[in-house]
């Protein structure tokens, strides 16, 4: 679904948002609902990146041991 929210986010310029959510079927507040969680978003995708890094430079340290 979030697809669909990015094609309406990414058309809006061009056609109204009214339009973009009635040919998909989708309602209007779910498509705001939407928008408005994009900077949560971006927050929990920027904190497992780093997490990802922490786990990688850990595991390099270890060299690669399973080991305690």
């Amino acid at each position: 679904m979030s697809e669909v929210y990015a094609f309406i986010e990414a058309e809006k310029t061009t056609h109204g948002v009214a339009l973009l959510c009635r040919l998909p079927r989708v309602a209007r507040s779910s498509f705001y609902a939407w928008l408005g969680g994009e900077k949560t978003r971006r927050a929990k995708q920027a904190a497992d990146d780093a997490l990802a890094h922490e786990i990688t430079v850990l595991h390099l340290a270890s060299r690669g041991c399973g080991c305690r």
